[in-house]
């Protein structure tokens, strides 16, 4: 495992988050943005971008296409937000859409990026998503960069999406037109949020467990030659589904170096060549918030915590806008 830098990564806390009482509940918040009303509330303000969007294929190099969707402003196309959810997500998200709706009324144009084996997009790439699949992203960015010429790119990801954002703006690879990155309670240590998800409530464990079952047995229809998971989707677990397919599918020699391999601890962030924003909340059932001590400290890295807020939650009100796309929009303007 990789090991924590001497130093701290500089830290606020937010004071401009307060929740009501009924509504502070880890749990609460994390899943309510994904149930209805909000959830029929989102896709409502996000349907005039919907509407609009436009299919990208992306060329990521090596044979691999990543699909996504742009959506132009219709009086400017100045700048350019990059969106990327998480595990298991896809580009129509509540949480995505909800952030895309405020920064296209705010005048951005817009991509959301589906990843690898996600939004229905298993029959593109013979090969399976995984963590590490790092240069699907960096590919995807250079693809969406090359498209949008001139314009900056400004980039905000979800969980896992965060992590992978945060990860590509520390590669040299990154485009000379990305303008900083906002992660949204990334993933931090993937062990650490594997423990989570095992000894947790177990409402997280079931949810990952069936849609990941659900998006391998679209992968195995899509390939029926190259796949079978029958096996595999009998375990009902997360530990040992990722065991079995590091070990058969990638060339980690365990799971171990895997989730290792996707870890931002440690040093890994030093190398950020661009502004970088997180907001984590400490009482997140799925990411521990301890994580971010150990994160590398560079200048270019600033973190925000709330005290509440869950996972990518940051609900203020079960209607109202969530602080996170407030943040996000305000750490863009600041870039």
């Amino acid at each position: 495992m990789t090991q924590a830098p001497a130093a701290q990564v500089a830290q606020q806390r937010a004071t401009d988050f307060d929740p009501p009482f009924w509504l502070r509940g880890a749990h609460l918040q994390s899943v309510l943005p994904s149930l209805p009303p909000r959830r029929n509330w989102t896709h409502w303000q996000a349907r005039t971008l919907r509407a609009a969007a436009q299919p990208w294929l992306l060329d990521c190099g090596n044979g691999v296409r990543l699909q996504a969707w742009r959506t132009d402003h219709h009086e400017s196309r100045d700048r350019t937000a990059v969106l990327l959810h998480g595990w298991e997500g896809n580009a129509d998200s509540c949480y995505v859409l909800s952030l895309a709706a405020l920064l296209q009324a705010q005048g951005f144009s817009l991509v959301r990026l589906n990843l690898r084996d996600h939004g229905r997009t298993q029959p593109l790439n013979r090969g399976l998503f995984h963590s590490c699949r790092l240069d699907d992203v960096t590919g995807a960015l250079r693809a969406i960069a090359a498209r949008c010429g001139a314009e900056p790119l400004y980039l905000a990801g979800f969980s896992l999406g965060g992590n992978f954002l945060l990860r590509a703006c520390a590669e040299p690879a990154l485009p000379r037109s990305v303008a900083g990155v906002v992660a949204i309670s990334p993933v931090l240590d993937p062990e650490h949020t594997l423990r989570a998800l095992e000894q947790g409530w177990p409402v997280y464990h079931s949810y990952f467990v069936q849609r990941w079952s659900r998006s391998l047995r679209y992968k195995q229809q899509c390939w029926p030659q190259v796949y079978d998971f029958a096996e595999l989707l009998r375990t009902r677990s997360l530990r040992i589904m990722t065991d079995v397919l590091v070990r058969e599918r990638t060339a980690f020699a365990d799971s171990a170096a895997y989730l290792d391999g996707y870890a931002i601890t440690g040093a890994r962030l030093l190398t950020l060549s661009v502004p970088a924003r997180i907001l984590a909340a400490d009482d997140d059932p799925i990411i521990p918030a301890a994580d971010l001590d150990r994160l590398a400290p560079t200048p270019l890295l600033r973190i925000t915590r709330t005290a509440r807020g869950g996972h990518c939650g940051f609900l203020p009100g079960p209607l109202a806008r969530s602080y996170a796309d407030q943040f996000t929009l305000r750490q863009f303007d600041s870039f």
